[in-house]
């Protein structure tokens, strides 16, 4: 007999928190929001000329994990 949806669902949950893993639920800024592109840029501005900015860029360029990026 076929399974429903949310049994299998279910079954899956189970195994990967038998494996190790806990469902995280993570909200992000949504970038398809009317603005969202200029309120980058109004903060971006407010970074140009910052004394630290090259600061901040090397370490992210440093602790940045690229390997593989196209």
């Amino acid at each position: 007999m076929a399974t429903s949806v949310s049994e299998r669902v279910g079954r899956y949950r189970t195994n990967l928190r038998e494996a190790g893993l806990r469902p995280v639920q993570i909200w992000v800024p949504d970038t398809r929001r009317p603005g969202f592109a200029d309120e980058c840029r109004r903060q971006s501005s407010l970074l140009k000329g910052d004394p630290l900015e090259r600061d901040v860029l090397d370490w992210i360029e440093q602790a940045a994990d690229t390997d593989g990026w196209v």
